[in-house]
């Protein structure tokens, strides 16, 4: 399917949801972000992603990049989000692109997204009245391109897609992990949006990190095949291969996941039949890990009334499920998360509206103060 919506532009977005942050400190590091900038715009890439709730990223995507590349040189998306966290009425919904326009200094934004549409929060978006208000938005010229990212079933994006027909494009979380996955669906979606005519941009191809660092049978299966290449180069390249998928996004967090990144997206080679099966046979070892599914999206952490860190305990859970250590896991939970710990929990249900996976987060909290504390 030909993509129409971007031009002469490597199939690599630069997320910056996860940009590298002063040591010790939770702000971003502006001068490493300009270097990144310039290595993504020089190697070929145009496409950046940021977001009215990624804490700091619409500043940081100003100073590094809107004030320094002519604006014509680069695309640029942004999201809308209605859901209670990010907003508690239709006015404040609607002014975020105001904000967001006022944070970046961009103008317009060439893509703009109606931000983490699930069964929790879909209806606010309609009550809110935003597809239409972003219709009239791109009337004004404020935006170029509309359309949404999803975190839900396939039914659910049938039903959009069809009340929506003129959406000109979809966000979807496609990763060779979650392909097949009952609940995420990535095939499933992605057969969905094909079927309606409607490009896709991907995230979470290496969901979360997490495929950057496979459990170890993952590892020898892919190190196996090809000695060279980097865990993310298989889930990056597995994403892009897809004939529908017009970006796909990397929340690359330092200068060498940049390099890595490039250097196999520059001039993309799509995955060959040995090495699709190559990933089914990683695929089938994952089913085999029984981790938490947490992205570190952190949409759970804003609204929680007790400031627990819980993408942070859920990695620190996850390193214990993987490599069996129980003593070096309860170290590391002694100081790694920060804030409070699991068992301050106070069963609020926050997060679990928040979660685009759909975790039992409040569950899955006991857990861990079961087993680490």
């Amino acid at each position: 399917m030909e993509n129409k919506l971007t031009d002469n532009c490597m199939k690599l977005g630069f997320g910056m949801m996860r940009l590298p942050k002063i040591e010790g400190t939770k702000d971003i590091d502006i001068e490493h972000t300009k270097r990144m900038v310039d290595a993504f715009i020089q190697a070929g890439g145009k496409y950046f992603d940021t977001a009215y709730v990624y804490e700091g990223s619409e500043a940081a995507t100003k100073l590094a990049l809107c004030d320094r590349y002519p604006r014509d040189s680069y695309y640029l998306a942004d999201k809308l989000n209605a859901s209670d966290f990010a907003c508690k009425t239709e006015e404040e919904a609607k002014n975020e692109i105001n904000v967001s326009l006022e944070r970046t200094g961009a103008g317009y934004f060439d893509f703009y997204l109606l931000h983490g549409i699930d069964s929790g929060n879909k209806d606010k978006y309609t009550q809110y009245g935003i597809w239409d208000y972003v219709k009239g938005l791109k009337e004004k010229g404020l935006v170029r391109h509309y359309g949404f990212s999803f975190h839900s079933d396939p039914d659910q994006l049938e039903e959009l897609l069809t009340e929506h027909p003129d959406v000109e494009f979809v966000q979807l979380q496609i990763n060779y992990s979650d392909w097949d996955d009952p609940f995420i669906a990535s095939r499933r979606c992605y057969e969905v949006a094909t079927r309606h005519g409607v490009p896709i941009v991907v995230m979470e191809p290496v969901k979360g990190g997490k495929l950057s660092n496979p459990p170890q049978q993952v590892k020898d299966i892919l190190k196996q095949a090809n000695p060279e290449a980097s865990y993310a180069s298989w889930a990056i390249r597995f994403a892009a291969s897809l004939p529908n998928v017009m970006m796909v996004l990397s929340g690359m967090s330092n200068m060498e996941q940049m390099e890595d990144n490039v250097s196999f997206m520059h001039e993309l080679q799509p995955l060959n039949d040995e090495e699709q099966r190559v990933l089914a046979a990683a695929c089938k070892a994952l089913s085999e890990f029984d981790g938490i599914a947490c992205t570190a999206c952190h949409y759970c952490t804003p609204g929680c009334p007790m400031e627990i860190h819980i993408p942070e305990i859920f990695a620190v859970m996850n390193v214990y499920k993987m490599y069996g250590d129980l003593n070096e896991a309860r170290n590391e939970y002694q100081w790694r998360p920060g804030g409070e710990k699991a068992s301050a929990c106070v069963q609020c249900g926050q997060c679990e509206n928040a979660c685009p996976q759909h975790l039992p987060i409040i569950s899955l909290l006991e857990e861990v103060a079961e087993t680490l504390e």
